[in-house]
Order: structure tokens, then C-alpha cells, then sequence
């Protein structure tokens, strides 16, 4: 067998839990199946999940809930060594494919335990929200100095990631974007309860102050001035601690027939909305490694993504700078909105030139990169 056509049996790591679907989340197993569908023997070394339709998935601790980088997230108790080493000794992996940063007490240990003819490899994908977090992450790097030594490459989902990885971690490494099923988006149909005359503003994310969910609605507030409000129907998309509070800004607002509280939304409707949505808002003021939403919005063909000029957006955005906004001038926001809402010939050609970019991107063409880097660390 040539080493190329060679099966490998990887295990993707992951310190929090499988059972949400956040961006690193979805990035493991975007990643995950479509290296199973190419015939490699997939694990998935996780912290606490009760998932059962994930096939060969290590549970490997218990998790405590955290706040972390503005969200929240989990991290894993501490892990014996005797059931890493029993795991390791019976699995044999020829790649650990790590998600950077991880934590002291799981991830750190798989890695140090490894055999050395393991291939190690790291996907960075973090930059901070705040300063506290600066000084937190570079404590953890410290922390995990040993365990960093033994990676053989390291890969950044952006450009903003990689320097964050550099100063906070002393660690060199190159980009390697994020994947999405590009067809599952750009096959999505919309919804049929969004087929009318309406234009369809859709917001959809945590509702933590960071998401910027709020700056949405005053943008609205300032089009209510401008323009005629009632053509609008605006979507929020999904749940968290500041539901309560942006309900009473749209009671406030007097915007109650305007908006619609969708609440979360599964994944396998997630690209409908998206393909329901003539204009997708992604207000996040910081802590985006990447962009992965914008990419599944800007997949369907159908709408217009409008982002918030923090650097993981930027780094996915460089190309379209009109299409970024500032996230603290929610009336920048309500003028790009009006904007595209009344020049069709404008916005049809961002929605092309959006589907065409985004192919780039596809799993297939992401993952055959990783691929090729797993082979070419295993035989050369």
C-alpha cells in the first residue's frame, strides 16, 4: 500500500464537551467525518459528553462549567494517568490532533503520555476578549510548556489566532482556516413561514453581551426613525443569560412586531435560517478567532453578511471592508443595513460573490490540506 492510500487512525481532542455545537465544537466534527468518510479510523478524546451518535467517542473525564473569553464553556476535572495510558496503549494512534489551548489536566496529559511515534498536531483557535483573559492565557502557557514541546506542527485558524498564539504561547505556527459543509448551506431552502414581502434580518449566536445582539436592535431603533420599520422582520437565533434583558429592550423599544425570538435552533435547521435571512448581522465586538458563522451565512447565496470589525472577522473579511462595520456605532450598523436592503442590484452581486468565496472553505478542500499534513508528518 503507498503511504498516501495508507488509513490512519486519529484521535481529535477536544478538552470541553461534544455535546453543544460552538465553533471549535463543530470544527471537530466537521473535521472528524469527513476524515471517516475519506476511510480513517476517527476518535473523538473529549471531556465530558453524553452524545451517543457519535461513533468511537471517549468520554474522558467529568466537567465543571466555566466562564471563559466571554462564554461560557466546560473543563475537565483531573484525569488519572492509568486510564490515558490504558487508552493510548490500546488505541495506538498515529495522529493526536489537539485543539489549542487545552487544559493541564487532560489534554496536557494525553500529550505528554503519547508514544513518541505518535504525531502530535494542534489547531490554535483563540483570541482574547479582554485583558484578563490576555494574562490568564499567558499563565496557561506557561503551565503547558512541556506539553507544547512535543507538538511536530502547530496550525492557527487565522492570522489574528496565529499572532495570538506567538505572544501569549510562544508558539510558531501556520493558518489553516476552518471548514464547512459548503453544499449543506448552499442547498438550504428558506423556510416557508419567511417567503413573504418581508425583509429578513437575522442575528443568530449566544445572547452574551460579546454576540452583540443589542447593537442589532438599536440599529433597528435608528432605521425605525429613518425608514419604514414594519418591512422589516428581524430573527434572534438562539439563547443564553441575556434573553430576559433583550426582551425588555424590545418591550422597551416598542419593537415587538418586528422581532421574533426564535430561541436556539438545531443544527439541522441552521441552514434554512440561513437561507431565510436577506441580511445575516454578526455584531460580536471580540474574542473570534475566525468567522465560521459568516461563512455558513455567506455559503447559502442569499444573504448579506454584515460583521463586526473584531480581528477573526476581519481576517475572513479583509476583501469586502464594506461589509464590516464598527461595533460600538450601531448607527454605521442601521446605514449598511438600509443600504443593502434598498440597492437589490448591489446585494445580489455580494451574494454571489459570497457563495463563490466561501467554496474555498468547504471541508473537503480544508480537510485534504489536513490530511496531506498528517501524512506528510508520519512518512517524511
Amino acid at each position: 500500500m503507498q503511504e498516501s492510500n495508507r488509513k490512519l487512525k486519529v484521535g481529535l481532542v477536544l478538552d470541553a464537551s461534544l455535546d453543544n455545537t460552538d465553533g471549535v465544537q463543530q470544527y471537530v466534527l466537521d473535521l472528524g467525518s469527513w476524515l471517516s468518510k475519506q476511510g480513517h479510523d476517527v476518535h473523538y478524546l473529549v471531556g465530558e459528553s453524553k452524545r451517543s451518535d457519535i461513533k468511537n467517542l471517549h468520554s474522558l473525564s467529568r466537567n465543571i462549567k466555566v466562564k471563559f473569553n466571554g462564554n461560557r464553556t466546560t473543563m475537565p476535572l483531573p484525569v488519572k494517568n492509568k486510564k490515558i495510558e490504558q487508552l493510548l496503549n490500546n488505541q495506538k494512534f498515529d495522529v493526536l490532533h489537539v485543539q489549542v489551548p487545552y487544559s493541564p489536566f487532560l489534554a496536557h496529559k494525553l500529550i505528554k503520555l503519547a508514544p513518541k511515534d505518535t504525531v502530535i498536531i494542534g489547531t490554535f483557535h483563540i483570541v482574547a476578549y479582554s485583558s484578563l483573559v490576555n494574562v490568564a492565557n499567558r499563565l496557561l502557557g506557561f503551565w503547558l510548556r512541556k506539553s507544547l514541546k512535543k507538538f511536530n506542527l502547530m496550525l492557527s485558524t487565522s492570522s489574528a489566532s496565529l499572532k495570538y498564539a506567538k505572544k501569549y504561547y510562544g508558539i510558531n505556527s501556520e493558518v489553516m482556516p476552518c471548514a464547512i459543509d459548503h453544499q449543506l448551506f448552499n442547498k438550504a431552502e428558506r423556510l416557508s413561514k419567511y417567503t413573504n414581502d418581508k425583509i429578513n434580518i437575522l442575528f443568530l449566536g449566544r445572547l452574551v453581551p460579546r454576540k452583540g445582539c443589542i447593537t442589532l436592535l438599536k440599529a433597528m431603533l435608528v432605521i425605525k426613525k429613518e425608514s419604514d420599520i414594519n418591512k422589516y422582520r428581524i430573527l434572534i437565533c438562539g439563547d443564553g443569560p441575556l434573553k430576559e434583558k433583550i426582551i425588555s429592550f424590545i418591550n422597551s423599544s416598542s419593537l415587538e412586531s418586528n422581532v421574533e425570538m426564535v430561541g436556539f435552533v438545531d443544527e439541522d435547521l441552521k441552514a434554512n435560517y440561513y437561507a431565510s435571512a436577506d441580511i445575516s448581522v454578526f455584531p460580536s465586538s471580540g474574542g473570534e478567532s475566525f468567522g465560521i458563522v459568516l461563512l455558513e451565512a455567506m455559503a447559502s447565496g442569499r444573504s448579506v453578511v454584515l460583521a463586526g470589525d473584531n480581528p477573526g472577522y476581519k481576517t475572513v473579511l479583509e476583501s469586502r471592508p464594506e461589509l464590516l462595520f464598527d461595533t460600538v456605532n450601531y448607527k454605521e450598523l442601521a446605514k449598511k443595513i438600509m443600504y443593502f436592503s434598498e440597492n437589490k442590484m448591489e446585494s445580489n452581486k455580494l451574494r454571489e460573490w459570497e457563495k463563490n468565496f466561501t467554496s474555498k472553505f468547504d471541508v473537503s478542500v480544508v480537510g485534504t490540506k489536513i490530511e496531506n499534513i498528517y501524512y506528510r508528518l508520519i512518512f517524511h
